[in-house]
């Protein structure tokens, strides 16, 4: 086994394909193949699965991933600190549900950054994939909410997919709604008052699941729905429509200007939110990804 295979097998997960990961790193596909098979016959495991679709990693996979990982990084660092080398281009991913204040953390993180180079993802997507991307170790962490209602289902896919939930701060449910809306000025607000306004939600696509919403009471029926897939599209239809939706009632003026206000929701059963981030439990968070979730508690304890 050489640093330089554990770099390769680090190139293909990064481009999900061997064919793109060999145009990367200049080399014939035939020979990052040979490589890896070499590799996997040395460990005496299978890394990938390899399929008309492309390539997936196994479970022993996942676990390799993790320590090559480590020992690329802690290499790069000994390459810095003893040869004066440039730092390696920094690549991180981060996965959540839309939520305003992980973009302000987001902002924050890029920057403290003291590379020269880095290509940081952030990734506002659907719950079932925010779980996929961190158990396949596409994403280092990924921020997603737990209740009573989907708490049980959520808790024993983590457990299922080796992954740890922690709280970052638990929240009381409000609404976001444009502030000409005719309920903005109110000190709350019930679903009753909301009843003729139009509901807006994020779409979960194949998973579709009242466990996976993103919006807490999403079994109650509404006369008026409105499905979408990204929060700059939510917005305007908050503001176009006089729409609403249930969030934490998180809303910064300095990211999202002042045409939404946040109101809290009054609810029968004293209805929360405990919001919060996994991460894989096969693998020790990256630098930059510590930093990412040093700035979410902070932003988080200010709020």
């Amino acid at each position: 086994m050489t640093l330089q295979q554990l770099k390769y097998i680090l190139k293909i997960v990064e481009y999900r394909s061997i064919t793109e990961a060999a145009k990367n790193i200049y080399i014939t596909q035939p020979a990052l193949s040979n490589s890896v098979r070499d590799l996997e016959a040395e460990l005496g495991i299978e890394i990938f699965m390899r399929n008309a679709k492309g390539i997936t990693l196994t479970a022993d996979g996942e676990e390799f991933l993790s320590y090559a990982r480590q020992v690329v990084e802690q290499t790069n660092l000994l390459e810095q600190r003893y040869t004066n080398k440039k730092p390696l281009r920094q690549i991180c991913c981060f996965s959540t549900q839309h939520y305003a204040f992980a973009v302000n953390a987001f902002v924050n993180l890029v920057k403290k950054t003291n590379a020269d180079e880095y290509e940081f993802t952030l990734r506002e997507t659907r719950t079932y994939e925010i779980i996929e991307d961190v158990r396949n170790l596409k994403s280092e962490t990924g921020i997603l909410y737990l209740n009573r209602f989907n708490e049980k289902v959520m808790k024993k896919l983590f457990t299922e997919n080796h992954l740890e939930f922690y709280r970052l701060f638990t929240a009381k449910p409000h609404v976001f709604i444009s502030a000409a809306n005719p309920l903005a000025s109110q000190k709350s607000v019930t679903l009753e008052d909301l009843s003729d306004f139009p509901y807006l939600c994020f779409e979960q696509g194949d998973f579709n699941s009242f466990y996976f919403s993103e919006e807490i009471l999403s079994t109650v029926s509404r006369k008026k729905v409105i499905h979408v897939s990204d929060r700059g599209t939510l917005f305007n239809l908050l503001i176009g429509l006089n729409g609403y939706t249930i969030c934490t009632g998180i809303v910064t003026s300095d990211l999202n200007g002042t045409q939404i206000v946040s109101v809290p929701l009054e609810t029968e059963n004293d209805e929360s939110m405990e919001v919060g981030y996994i991460l894989n439990e096969r693998t020790e968070p990256t630098k930059y990804a510590k930093l990412f979730i040093e700035e979410l508690q902070k932003l988080c304890k200010n709020y």
